[in-house]
C-alpha cells in the first residue's frame, strides 16, 4: 500500500510541475495581489490532491486541472470580496499609476485590457482566460460545464464589451 501512495505522489507532483503555468494564470487573473495568489495556488493544489484519486482519465490533465482551479478561483475570489468588503481596503484610485508610466502604446492597450478582464463578472473571466489560452468552444465547455452554444454567445458578449470599453477610452 506504501508503494501506491509513494507513485500517486510522484505522478501528482510531475502533473503540477506539467501543468503548473495554468495555475499562475488562473491565480494571476483572478488576484491583483501577490499573497493572494500565492494562498489561491496552495489552495488550489490542495484541492487537486484531494480529487486526484478520482480523475478521470478519460480527460487531458489540463482539462481536469481547469476545472478544478477555476471552480476554486470563482470561490476564493468571492470570499475574498466579501472580506475586502468587510475591510474597507484603499480604493485603486489611491494607487492608481498613471498610464504614462508605460513605454508604448501596446503596453497601455495590454495594461487596458487587464483592467477590463479584472471587471468581468468570476464566470465570463474564466471563459475568456480560456478563450485566450486558445482552448476550443468544446473545450471550454467542458471544463467551465455549459453547453458549447452558451460559450460562444458568452465570449461573443464579451468581445463586444472590451469593444465598446475601448472605443470609450480612445473617444476621450
Amino acid at each position: 500500500m506504501m508503494g501506491a501512495v509513494v507513485k500517486d505522489n510522484a505522478l501528482f507532483l510531475s502533473v503540477i510541475e506539467a501543468h503548473k503555468g495554468i495555475l499562475y494564470k488562473i491565480a494571476s487573473a483572478y488576484c491583483a495581489d501577490a499573497e493572494d495568489r500565492k494562498d489561491l495556488i496552495q489552495e488550489i493544489i490542495v484541492q487537486l490532491w484531494r480529487c486526484f484519486e478520482k480523475y478521470d482519465n478519460r480527460y487531458k490533465y489540463s482539462t481536469w486541472i481547469y476545472r478544478i482551479a477555476l471552480n476554486v478561483a470563482i470561490s476564493f475570489y468571492r470570499k475574498e470580496s466579501r472580506r475586502a468588503i468587510i475591510s474597507n481596503p484603499v480604493s485603486q484610485e489611491i494607487v492608481y499609476l498613471p498610464d504614462w508610466a508605460y513605454d508604448n502604446e501596446t503596453d497601455v492597450k495590454l495594461n487596458q485590457l487587464q483592467k477590463f478582464i479584472a471587471e468581468l463578472r468570476e464566470l465570463d473571466k474564466a471563459v475568456l482566460l480560456l478563450y485566450l489560452e486558445e482552448k476550443s468552444h468544446k473545450e471550454i465547455a467542458l471544463i467551465m460545464n455549459i453547453s458549447e452554444t452558451n460559450v460562444a454567445t458568452k465570449i461573443g458578449r464579451i468581445k463586444t464589451s472590451l469593444k465598446e470599453k475601448f472605443s470609450k477610452i480612445k473617444n476621450q
